[in-house]
């Protein structure tokens, strides 16, 4: 009797463990494979069938269909060059030019990838829209209150950046020496 409680305690402790692990993983997000440019991260065998069974199991409990390797990348970022979180009650300035792509997006959303209310119905900026300096560069402003030039509303609490970059060389060549916009925190009240 005494054999088969221990057994059963040990069942108890391997199945809390195994399904706590688990649950970890996929809530804490994509464990392995990830590769850092500044404050932009992305995931290069996300759309490939080399991709890991955990990060397949992350993008599966998201409902996320990530970008085929031949369709382009996606960049995530949701700290600042500074390494702070990204706070809907802070100003935010993202400067420079993205990499080559036949197109590329970028959209301001919650942590959950629900997309801020805002009184100008702006989601995202793409590449085709965009108001340029003479030298191909821009300045985009997130922040909540309604800014002059390239304004990407931000809603409160933390904010997740997605940018999307469709049929660009980096698939194939590599994200290594990919050069992003900078992101850095103007103000914050």
């Amino acid at each position: 009797m005494r054999l088969l409680a221990h057994l059963l305690v040990a069942i108890a402790v391997a199945l809390a463990t195994g399904f706590g692990t688990a649950w970890w993983m996929l809530s804490a997000g994509p464990p392995f494979g990830a590769v850092h440019r500044g404050a932009w991260v992305t995931w290069p065998e996300a759309g490939r069938g080399e991709a890991d069974p955990y990060f397949r199991a992350v993008l599966a409990r998201r409902g996320v269909a990530p970008l085929g390797s031949g369709e382009g990348l996606t960049f995530v970022a949701a700290q600042d060059d500074a390494g702070a979180v990204l706070d809907g009650g802070c100003t935010y300035r993202i400067e420079g030019t993205a990499p080559p792509a036949r197109l590329w997006t970028l959209t301001a959303s919650d942590t959950d990838g629900r997309s801020f209310v805002n009184p100008a119905g702006r989601v995202g900026f793409h590449s085709r829209e965009i108001l340029r300096r003479e030298d191909g560069s821009f300045v985009i402003t997130l922040a909540r209150n309604v800014q002059p030039g390239n304004w990407l509303p931000a809603g409160g609490g933390p904010i997740l950046l997605t940018l999307r970059l469709y049929d660009t060389p980096l698939s194939e060549s590599g994200v290594e020496d990919a050069i992003l916009p900078a992101l850095t925190r103007v103000s914050c009240p």
